[in-house]
């Protein structure tokens, strides 16, 4: 008789490696290998990942296939592959290919794997390729704790909607001046930019820290005092939450920020002249109270998610964005 839950199809995900990228763009290994070594550095690192990556992937199958029906899905492809209700996500890392597979996956758990520890530390892997077997009968019998993730939603009112694991990114294309229309509750500014970042909890530790460092630096020196801003001070990281990192320092638990109940958004380079402002630069963004942006930008303006330039949105005059909390959180097995 057969069991329900083996029949639950594992959808594992995986990505070219270094190596296998230079092969599509040289056509040959040697080829690859020649430009490598012209360039001065060590081609043996990309043989070596490759052959680490190929290792764990083999095993990664042969583990999978011994409890269910597995699905191989490459990452180019994850963008238009519609998951199953009742799927199980594995994704055979790094982090971005976890972030980046969580925003068409957020219904389903997704369990990251880490295919060389030695080489990526990886906060959304916490699992290696031996684990496999165990977590996966673990969720199969809701053994497993379950990580809410709170996502980004960027929504035109053409119809068209994107979403963000980590941030996103309101903008030009080319990443020069940006004019649009800002309004957050009853605050409308006219803004020129160098574009605008949503960040979510899970992205707090990324490119929304590296603005706020700048910001703090900026101001710190002009003020000349100390600047305490950083991810888990605005977005609320309890200071007791306490990891020991590999060194034994013990840090802030960023997992408290995964499933946080709001966004906020950057305002990066802002130009105030007699026509623009530079007021409403910095915020929150709350479930209630989405931010609402008006493109002035007559082409090349852009929305997308999670650093994914390729899988973007067109942003053009007279379009309106409203950014906000989407309706589902993704499930990170931990």
């Amino acid at each position: 008789m057969s069991n329900p839950l083996t029949e639950r199809k594992i959808v594992l995900v995986k990505r070219r490696t270094r190596l296998e990228e230079l092969v599509v763009r040289y056509n040959t290994i040697q080829q690859a290998e020649f430009y490598i070594e012209r360039l001065g550095a060590d081609f043996s690192d990309y043989i070596q990942e490759d052959k680490i990556y190929r290792e764990a992937l083999n095993l990664a199958v042969s583990e999978l296939t011994a409890i269910g029906r597995v699905q191989t899905l490459d990452r180019e492809h994850v963008p238009n592959f519609i998951f199953g209700g009742q799927d199980i996500v594995v994704v055979l890392g790094q982090d971005g290919l976890v972030a980046n597979t969580l925003k068409y996956a957020a219904a389903q758990p997704l369990i990251g794997v880490n295919p060389d520890p030695g080489r990526w530390d990886g906060i959304l892997l916490p699992f290696t390729v031996q684990d496999l077997r165990l977590i996966v009968q673990d969720v199969l019998h809701h053994r497993r704790q379950i990580q809410e993730v709170t996502l980004a939603k960027a929504h035109l009112n053409d119809g068209q909607c994107l979403y963000g694991v980590n941030d996103l990114f309101v903008g030009r294309r080319t990443h020069v001046s940006a004019r649009y229309q800002l309004k957050l509750g009853q605050v409308t500014e006219q803004q020129s930019s160098s574009g605008i970042i949503v960040s979510t909890g899970l992205g707090s530790t990324g490119w929304f820290k590296s603005v706020l460092a700048g910001a703090a630096g900026i101001v710190g020196s002009v003020m000349q005092q100390r600047i305490t801003l950083t991810p888990d001070t605005v977005l609320g990281a309890e200071p007791r939450n306490l990891e020991p990192d590999r060194q034994g320092v013990r840090v802030p638990d960023t997992r408290a920020m995964w499933n946080s109940s709001n966004l906020y958004f950057t305002v990066r380079e802002p130009f105030p002249s007699r026509t623009t402002s530079a007021e409403l630069v910095f915020g929150r963004i709350e479930r209630h109270e989405p931010l609402r942006i008006v493109s002035q930008m007559p082409e090349d303006g852009v929305i997308f998610s999670d650093g994914i330039e390729i899988d973007y949105l067109e942003f053009n005059s007279g379009v309106e964005a409203m950014i906000g909390i989407a309706e589902e959180k993704g499930q990170l097995v931990v």
